[in-house]
């Protein structure tokens, strides 16, 4: 009895031990290491380690500046009374659209009415001479007149043909012609468009020579007629700023006025001076206004995009040193990493700017890029 229950002891024993082998989980094999690249196998632990997010593509830093808005003056016209006289009447108002031509202000005249005048008196004094010339030519053909006699109705003709063109030309340049019969000027407005500026009433006296004289009643405009869906913006650039800026580049701006909302434009004119002044270089641009929110010698806050080489922004902390060279792991595919050696750029908000050895949507590994080095190093095997 005590031999058999040895048996059954040792029995026992050994289907344990195979049970246990049976049981146990072959070890997990290693990463593959060659060149620089680390290959994982698909249940590696390593990879719960490891976060990886695309690069991104770098968008050019922004110049912030203060600007002032303006009128585009390749579509407005600044109208002035070239007559001195008083305002009968004003048969338009602001923010009214006019067309080309349209009246803006009846005027009476006496300079309209003298200009009149004078056409009138050139008209008759050419058509006296023109006659004087042809009787004299007759005569002069019959040998009743000399010929000096000709000779002096040609002058007289010339000299009155061209002091009625001189005098249809004054008289057309006032809007005026000879078939009017009173002294009333209408002033018109050259452009269409907007009116967005009176200055004038009826019964006030206007003179032509006012806008000459330096102040600021004075030299206003009478109207100002724009088309305001189109707006310059003025920018005092700094000389360090300057050398970021070409024309083309876009630009957003922002107002209080609005402070959620975001117009945009483009810069066309960098300036080729400095003011001494201020030190700065004046710039335009040009602004779309199509929905009439923004209004002239509005103060605004501009972003304008700078010139920059092309690259990605990446993590900061993705970033590690290889020796005296900058690396970074770029994931080639599922489980397997690459070490690269990059070029950096500028860094701003935890991201670095690569300006050579990442592309655009590369996925680089954002953390855990330093246990991968000492993987590859031996380290950590």
């Amino acid at each position: 009895m005590k031999i058999l229950r040895i048996i059954n002891s040792l029995v026992l024993a050994t289907v344990a031990a195979g049970c246990h082998r049976d049981t146990a989980a072959p070890p997990s094999a290693g990463p593959k290491i060659e060149a620089g690249k680390i290959t994982f196998p698909a249940n590696a632990p390593q990879l719960g380690y490891l976060t990886v997010e695309p690069a991104q593509e770098r968008k050019a830093a922004a110049v912030g500046l203060y600007g002032r808005l303006a009128w585009d003056d390749d579509l407005t016209v600044r109208v002035y009374s070239p007559l001195t006289g008083r305002v009968l009447a004003v048969p338009v108002e602001v923010n009214q659209r006019v067309a080309p031509g349209a009246v803006l202000a009846s005027v009476d005249s006496p300079d309209f009415g003298q200009a009149l005048a004078n056409a009138r008196t050139a008209g008759g004094n050419f058509a006296a001479a023109d006659k004087s010339l042809a009787r004299a030519k007759e005569l002069f053909a019959h040998g009743a007149a000399a010929k000096k006699d000709v000779e002096a109705a040609e002058a007289a003709f010339v000299a009155a043909s061209a002091e009625r063109d001189r005098a249809a030309a004054t008289l057309a340049n006032y809007g005026g012609t000879e078939d009017g019969t009173h002294e009333t000027y209408s002033l018109r407005s050259p452009l269409g468009g907007v009116l967005v500026e009176k200055n004038i009433s009826p019964g006030q006296e206007i003179r032509s020579d006012l806008m000459l004289a330096n102040a600021q009643p004075f030299f206003n405009p009478q109207f100002v007629v724009t088309d305001p869906t189109r707006l310059w913006l003025f920018l005092d650039v700094s000389e360090l700023d300057v050398t970021r800026l070409t024309p083309g580049r876009e630009i957003s701006l922002r107002t209080p006025a609005y402070p959620d909302k975001v117009f945009s434009g483009h810069l066309e004119i960098i300036g080729r001076e400095l003011d001494p002044a201020t030190r700065t270089i004046k710039a335009r641009c040009l602004v779309d206004n199509g929905e009439n929110l923004l209004r002239a010698e509005m103060y605004v806050t501009v972003d304008v995009a700078a010139n920059g080489p092309a690259g990605v922004n990446v993590p900061t902390k993705a970033l590690f040193l290889q020796g005296a060279q900058n690396c970074v792991f770029v994931e080639t595919a599922p489980g397997e990493f690459t070490r690269r050696f990059v070029k950096l750029g500028g860094e701003n908000d935890s991201r670095t700017a690569i300006m050579d050895g990442i592309s655009p949507g590369e996925r680089v590994v954002a953390e855990g890029g330093l246990l991968l080095e000492s993987i590859l190093e031996g380290e950590n095997p």
